[in-house]
């Protein structure tokens, strides 16, 4: 296939390139560089698919040294003009919307990103979509939409109306969006739920990366609600294995669909919504303790109340994906972390200053 990538320097959407190139799929990446993180991490992704940092200039495409069917493109979704040229010159098969603006707490001090990247840089995407005839839409949604909803494990069947940050906002709005494009304009759509999602080149505002990078440091960590939380943490590999299927499976209508009694996570229109995390919930102190075994380090923990935007607990329920695909997530969180750690060592030898932390972050 023919795919564009958006966020292609970004943590998923790097192990998503790799995936592709390496099965032979003629890929687009496209990534505005943004600092909301250390850039050189964004760097050191593009330099692994072959992209040097060095001959990167805006809207222009640059070919991998690495591989013949990668090219990258500098460019940010919200300006509609490059986007429309990238569409009309490639003719995509099928286009991974991962780029976003990230974050549940950098939206309580940064609300404009969110509307500008998430909504209207999404509004393009559908916009090109619509008008060079795209065969799958698949976009990235968050947990982080149910909210309020303390129903376990969180079901695509169950409300996701009351959110608790603009961003989960954002995510929820994506998958209003793309159902409206679906049901106008048969685009077949896919929003994924993304759980936590862990691994190798992860974000420096993610748990893991912080929890790793305080313990090595000796400096205490700041562990929220006392430590009463829970995540469904999903290694990168798990949640690559499920967005190739979807990209090969574009989203059907359901025959069945019954407008009163609504399935909302389907429709008579091609469209679809699945959970994909690892469809299990662990306890912080138990994923901290699988850093302490890795690195060897017994962690400082600071223990804080919860912070706004927050949620105590999330568990998939991937029903879903694993009828419809056989999606069976296989890397434990013991077996994740260590996988993590090593590379986090490689990657920075041992020297954790460059690395720019944030506050503890769920996807």
């Amino acid at each position: 296939m023919k795919v564009l990538v958006t966020g292609a320097a970004g943590f998923i959407g790097f192990h998503l390139v790799n995936f592709l190139i390496s099965r032979g799929d003629e890929v687009v990446g496209i990534d505005n560089i943004n600092d909301y993180y250390d850039v050189n991490l964004k760097y050191g992704r593009l330099e692994e698919t072959g992209i040097d940092k060095n001959q990167i200039a805006l809207n222009v495409a640059l070919k991998s040294k690495k591989y013949s069917n990668y090219k990258f493109i500098k460019t940010d979704i919200t300006d509609q003009d490059s986007l429309k040229t990238i569409f009309e010159t490639y003719n995509f098969d099928a286009i991974c919307n991962l780029a976003a603006q990230a974050g549940v707490r950098y939206s309580l001090t940064n609300p404009d990103a969110y509307l500008d990247a998430n909504i209207h840089g999404f509004l393009n995407i559908l916009e090109c979509c619509r008008k060079f005839h795209i065969k799958n839409l698949v976009y990235a949604s968050s947990s982080s939409v149910y909210g309020l909803n303390k129903e376990m494990p969180f079901s695509v069947n169950h409300s996701a109306d009351h959110p608790v940050s603009l961003y989960a906002a954002s995510k929820k709005s994506n998958e209003l969006m793309a159902h409206a494009y679906s049901h106008l304009f048969n685009i077949p759509t896919t929003g994924l739920r993304f759980f936590t999602v862990y691994g190798p080149w992860g974000r420096p505002d993610m748990a893991l990366f912080i929890f790793t990078k305080g313990i090595l440091e000796n400096k205490p960590i700041e562990v929220y609600n006392e430590g009463n939380m829970k995540r469904d943490f999903t290694y990168i590999d798990d949640i690559i294995d499920g967005i190739i299927k979807v990209l090969d499976n574009p989203a059907e209508t359901n025959p069945n669909w019954n407008g009163y009694k609504p399935d909302s996570s389907t429709s008579k229109s091609p469209y679809r919504v699945f959970n994909i995390g690892r469809g299990q919930s662990v306890n912080l102190l138990d994923f901290i303790t699988e850093i302490e075994k890795n690195t060897g380090i017994p962690a400082l923990k600071s223990y804080l109340p919860m912070q706004s935007g927050d949620v105590t607990n999330t568990w998939a329920d991937i029903d879903g994906m694993k009828n419809t695909f056989g999606y069976s997530p296989k890397i434990s969180v013991g077996e994740g972390v260590e996988k993590f750690v090593k590379w986090y060592l490689d990657f920075y030898e041992c020297s954790t200053k460059t690395t720019q932390a944030k506050e503890v972050e769920s996807f």
